[in-house]
């Protein structure tokens, strides 16, 4: 994907970028970055942009007893940092602005998660730039997305943008850490990510900031599996966005996969959490592999975990043990164990009233194969 080709881009910034000394905001890299978003819009391209920076942004005006900031410490450099971060990136722009924040119940949730790209259509038709951030100080660790490049992968997919731009502080992927091996190998194009590639990333040495190289690939990993290209580049070098926008190659490409699945799979395979385990047999297994196959109660072996109806579960293999497919449950854990192992006409009999002839229906279920 081309700077050229693209129609809708959402563009990520890390907080190294938005906080190079790790307090405050500053327009050291921001500045470059708003002209490329107005030099976008400009060219009749509608961007979203995902901002990190909230924490560092109010580290300042919250008492540290020790150099690593407690969860509710974080939470609280949030919310007195949100509108500092938000006040960094209006400045820069003549047009109309919008915050939206987000926790990870908006996106489990199909109605809201329809209602947020619902929202970001009708901002950018309007040409208001949407700005999101994780609501950081509000969210639970049950609620929490987690990292900004998750979200950003999610709201990349759920706005149906057609190019991913992580912004960092780094130049791309490479063979090794170019910080401890001065010979490691630029990688700038990623046409499939294998486990060898996953395996090249590491975690975070910034003390306020969530991702790191891992968490890049974990979100290429899902907009590239919905065809949305991804492109992982130094965001604190002014001249990637004139050699970008020129049609130069920066950074690293990670390729959009041409076997891309339904959005709603994509839903339920990257966005939703699931609260349960059920163990399936290798009848089962088989049919949901190789004959594309909804789940049937006779294939149950047990049931791990407590669910209700509608909520997302894990498929086990009993006896490799691996996971096979996720999906949405049509019956609670309490209603599988009581009706496993038997066929669908008498369910009824067994639990007093019948919703459906399987346990999840194909169209709710994805695979679980990895890249």
């Amino acid at each position: 994907m081309h700077y050229k080709q693209s129609k809708r881009i959402l563009i990520k910034v890390g907080s190294a970028l938005i906080s190079p000394s790790g307090v405050g905001c500053s327009a050291k890299h921001t500045l470059p970055i708003a002209r490329f978003i107005h030099q976008c819009q400009q060219d009749g391209k509608q961007v979203i942009l995902v901002s990190s920076g909230s924490v560092a942004a109010g580290r300042q005006h919250i008492s540290l007893s020790e150099d690593k900031p407690s969860l509710a410490q974080k939470q609280a450099m949030a919310a007195v940092g949100q509108n500092a971060m938000m006040s960094n990136w209006i400045r820069f722009f003549d047009a109309p602005c919008a915050q939206i924040l987000l926790t990870h119940a908006d996106l489990e949730n199909r109605e809201s998660y329809l209602n947020i790209r619902n929202t970001l259509n009708e901002l950018l038709d309007n040409n208001i730039l949407p700005i999101v951030n994780e609501n950081d100080s509000v969210a639970t660790e049950e609620l929490k997305v987690g990292d900004n490049d998750r979200l950003a992968a999610m709201v990349a997919i759920l706005s149906g943008a057609d190019l991913f731009m992580i912004a960092s502080d780094v130049n791309g992927l490479y063979s090794s850490d170019p910080n401890l091996n001065p010979d490691a190998e630029h990688l700038p194009l990623i046409k499939k990510i294998t486990p060898e590639i996953i395996a090249k990333a590491g975690g975070t040495t910034n003390k306020l900031a969530t991702g790191g190289m891992k968490t890049k690939i974990d979100a290429a990993i899902k907009a590239t599996s919905l065809g949305i290209d991804t492109l992982l580049f130094n965001g604190s070098d002014p001249s990637n966005f004139e050699k970008f926008v020129q049609g130069e190659s920066i950074g690293t490409c990670f390729q959009s996969d041409a076997e891309k699945i339904s959005a709603r799979k994509h839903w339920v395979k990257h966005t939703l959490n699931t609260k349960g385990k059920i163990h399936i047999n290798l009848g089962a297994v088989n049919a949901i592999n190789d004959s594309g196959a909804s789940l049937l109660s006779i294939g149950v072996s047990s049931v791990y975990g407590r669910f209700g109806k509608g909520d997302a579960v894990d498929l086990i293999c009993q006896t490799s043990g691996k996971l096979i497919a996720r999906g949405i449950t049509q019956y609670s854990h309490d209603a599988i164990k009581q009706i496993k192992g038997i066929h669908s006409d008498q369910f009824e009999t067994i639990l007093g009233y019948f919703d459906s002839d399987v346990i999840i229906e194909r169209d709710d279920l994805v695979l679980m194969r990895t890249k």
